[in-house]
């Protein structure tokens, strides 16, 4: 069983839904939780008027029971409270850095068409998806936190993670002395008709070992995680740990050495072995090596301008200014809640690639069993040839005996 989901909806639309798939059953859900990472999304300073418009409040529509997952496909919607698109004009002049002009051209359309699903608003409804798994990982007691590291060219690096300092931050920073300035930046650009960008973190906690695989290209974690954030609109560069910087340093400053701790606790999912330093960020070769998972991402201004920039007019094929839609001076703040709950979910699709799905109980037993098999696999170290073969879960039946009593038959079956 797969974790995934499929998104609908436009901008102005009347509605957003997700179909949530694969989701363990005998989860409670919180709709005030998922709620809360809606209005942290509609929140931080630079915001348009939009989000003064909806009050996004999530409804669950199937795959639930007296509130309850049940493993089927959950139905989660948002209702557009501005839906007004078959009333909105066709913009006369693509604007650059947006869907406008290949969409358009591509789909055989105008440019309403294109540009209604591409809109930002649709990570409304993947924030949603996000909060689900968020819900699923606290379970398992992995978290996983978002904040602004730098906007506008102001850097903002935590002075310590903690979401309570985030969350009183009018630009979600966990470095209180540079919101000041960060907010100086966003009122400069709005009075000059233009936009922010800036650069977001978000970091995963409590993750196993193992998340992920070497084996193939596709099932690497890093390249899931760095498929699924940079699908954010206007989000441009992701990075892992150091980054890019790993390109400007020798192998020596860039390699994570290997310590053991003797003295570890049993319930230790990194086993004893300690990292003094995670340039890595948490993934080697694909994988989770029980490290913080820490993920950076670059986040362009928005394209729409006040000002409005150079073009074409469609129709005439003429210079003139671009089409102007209603927008933001700044959404860097709410694009860390968005990253924030996509890496949530890529991260509970890994869980449950690894460990299965079915229920909630199934999954934690699943984990703790695995981890059991792996302390043992590390006593009685190194593996011999034919020690996977042989090693076999305590209670389980081997797939060869499940086949045999398939053939017989159960014992006393009449007919």
């Amino acid at each position: 069983m797969s974790l995934r989901y499929l998104t609908a909806g436009e901008s102005h639309g009347a509605a957003l839904t997700a179909i949530l798939d694969g989701f363990p059953s005998g989860m409670k859900v919180d709709f005030e939780a998922i709620n809360y990472e809606l209005k942290r999304r509609q929140g931080g300073y630079g915001r348009g008027k939009r989000q003064q418009l909806e009050t996004d409040l999530i409804s669950i529509e199937s795959g639930i029971y007296h509130g309850e997952t049940t493993g089927a496909p959950i139905t989660l919607r948002l209702i557009n409270k501005d839906a007004k698109l078959e009333k909105l004009a066709e913009p006369d002049a693509p604007r650059g850095g947006h869907i406008d002009l290949a969409g358009s051209l591509s789909h055989e359309t105008g440019i309403r068409q294109v540009l209604e699903r591409a809109s930002a608003r649709e990570t409304a409804i993947r924030v949603a998806v996000g909060a689900m798994a968020k819900q699923l990982l606290k379970h398992l007691q992995i978290e996983v936190i978002g904040y602004v590291s730098e906007l506008g060219g102001v850097a903002a690096s935590p002075v310590s993670i903690d979401t309570s300092v985030r969350d009183s931050s009018p630009v979600y920073t966990m470095n209180p002395e540079a919101d000041l300035a960060i907010v100086a930046a966003i009122d400069a650009a709005k009075a000059a008709g233009d936009t922010l960008g800036g650069v977001l973190e978000t970091i995963v906690t409590g993750c196993p070992m193992g998340l992920g695989s070497h084996t193939q290209y596709d099932r690497k974690l890093d390249a899931r995680l760095a498929a699924a954030v940079i699908s954010i609109q206007a989000f441009k560069a992701v990075e892992f740990g150091l980054g890019c910087e790993v390109a400007r340093r020798p192998g020596s400053e860039v390699m994570d050495p290997i310590r053991f701790d003797p003295d570890h606790d049993s319930s230790d999912r990194r086993f004893g072995f300690r990292r003094p330093s995670n340039n890595a960020g948490g993934i080697e070769g694909g994988t989770s090596n029980g490290e913080p998972i820490l993920i950076r991402a670059y986040k362009k201004p928005i394209s729409t301008l006040a000002a409005r920039g150079p073009s074409i007019k469609m129709a005439t094929k003429t210079e003139s200014p671009a089409s102007y839609e209603r927008s933001d001076v700044c959404a860097v703040p709410a694009a860390s809640v968005i990253m924030e709950n996509v890496v949530a979910f890529e991260i509970a699709a890994a869980v449950i690639e690894k460990f299965g799905s079915g229920s909630l109980g199934s999954l934690i037993e699943s984990i703790q069993t695995m981890h059991d098999r792996t302390s043992r696999h590390l006593e009685t170290w190194p593996p011999s040839a034919n020690s996977v073969s042989t090693t076999k879960a305590e209670g389980v039946a081997t797939r060869s005996s499940v086949l045999e009593q398939a053939r017989k038959g159960s014992t006393g079956q009449n007919g």
